[in-house]
């Protein structure tokens, strides 16, 4: 299989709106342009998987959560032999299976194989992450002159929404198949005041999996008072096949010629920087290792990458955030967004404490993530771009990965 090239449908969609669209009196219209995202193409057209159907998408019990709500497993295949398996409570991808450049399927994310694990120690392993990706100085952020202090659960600071964040919530489910795509309908109404936030947010995130290995994530929101949101995926990858090393001999372009250096915390001061020079210049692909143990401060305070990428780009829609080859398996990913930043996490904090799917030991960088996003403390950070919602706008956003091989 040779290098990715955009489906005609991803490249031919309308773009979206970076951050916030303001809806019109017409309530139906959540999109700028004239077509419907392939999102609300299938929440409309949702229904019971039929025969065929059968064939792509499974689902199946996944356990019981201690307040006896059941959760599901789904199952998505595609014909190249893809396959991704979600559960309801998180989002969390538990398995994301694609071909090598000999054919040979693998499992490239790192996690559990029950729910169990994840109810007892992950660290965001493949969930979505809401309401706010990323950290929140403090615990606090004002909006309006109105002070929301929020759960600390990262040193001072709040991590990825909080104590209990999307990632730890069972979602209603709806899948379906139609047209060459598979996928499940994630929705959850998160309460005014949960975890501090303020606002009711209604809240949908579409995971679609195409005949072209493209995997598509499709977030909305609405709140009915104003709040800040920033909706992000977490999965870990190992394009190798999880439990096979550590990823620092994979190479990795990340589209930026800015980043955003952390204090001592891994909060932004505020400034972007060039990577010019620097230990975060992956414009041309470069080892995720190559510079990992770089005497740059940034750096030692990370201990590794765990910083917010400012991407390039010249207007609306997806642009290529990042590309990432495995040289051994002939892997590829290549992220997508229409998101303005996008996180780089080289698994710094795995530690050999955690024992996933097949008895895998989880040491560090055994694994990295590439969360797109709005900007780590934008609610405290009025230079960047802004991340409140306010009543009558609709937060969508997409982020595509897609999978296919190289020879060298």
């Amino acid at each position: 299989m040779s290098a990715f090239v955009p489906s005609e449908r991803i490249k031919n969609m309308q773009p979206y709106r970076l951050g916030f669209i303001i809806l019109g009196s017409v309530l139906s219209l959540t999109m700028i342009g004239c077509s419907k995202p392939a999102s609300d193409e299938a929440a409309a057209s949702a229904t019971a998987p039929t025969a065929e159907a059968n064939a792509t998408m499974s689902r199946e019990p996944f356990g019981t959560l201690p307040d006896g709500t059941a959760v599901e497993l789904f199952t998505l295949r595609n014909p190249s032999g893809m396959e991704v398996k979600v559960t309801n409570y998180g989002g969390i991808i538990t398995e994301l299976k694609v071909p090598d450049r000999n054919g040979n399927i693998d499992d490239i994310t790192l996690g559990y194989s029950s729910l169990d694990g994840y109810l007892e120690s992950s660290p965001y392993f493949g969930a979505i992450i809401g309401r706010y990706g990323n950290r929140i100085a403090n615990a606090q952020f004002q909006l309006d002159g109105k002070t929301y202090k929020l759960p600390a659960n990262d040193g001072p600071n709040t991590l990825h929404g909080g104590v209990k964040g999307f990632d730890k919530v069972a979602w209603h489910a709806e899948p379906f198949d139609r047209d060459g795509e598979r996928g499940i309908i994630f929705t959850y109404t998160s309460a005014d005041g949960e975890e501090g936030f303020p606002g009711t947010l209604e809240v949908r995130v579409t995971y679609t999996l195409t005949d072209n290995n493209e995997l598509i994530f499709d977030y909305h929101a609405t709140t009915d008072k104003p709040t800040v949101v920033n909706l992000t995926q977490h999965a870990y990858f190992n394009l190798a096949g999880d439990g096979s090393g550590d990823v620092l001999e994979h190479e990795l372009m990340i589209n930026a010629d800015r980043y955003t250096p952390v204090d001592a915390t891994l909060i932004p001061t505020g400034e972007m920087a060039s990577v010019e020079g620097t230990p975060f210049d992956f414009r041309q692909p470069t080892a995720i290792g190559a510079r990992i143990n770089a005497a740059h401060q940034q750096i030692k305070i990370a201990g590794g990458y765990d910083h917010n990428f400012v991407l390039n780009r010249s207007g609306e829609g997806l642009v290529l955030a990042a590309r990432v080859d495995e040289p051994k398996s002939g892997r590829r990913m290549e992220v997508y967004t229409t998101e303005p930043g996008m996180q780089f996490y080289s698994g710094n904090f795995l530690d050999g404490s955690i024992t996933g799917k097949n008895g895998h030991v989880y040491t560090k960088h055994s694994g990295f993530c590439l969360e797109t996003q709005h900007y780590p403390d934008s609610p405290n950070q009025p230079s960047f771009p802004s991340t409140v919602l306010r009543p009558g706008e609709t937060y969508s956003s997409r982020t595509v990965y897609a999978f296919s091989t190289f020879d060298r």
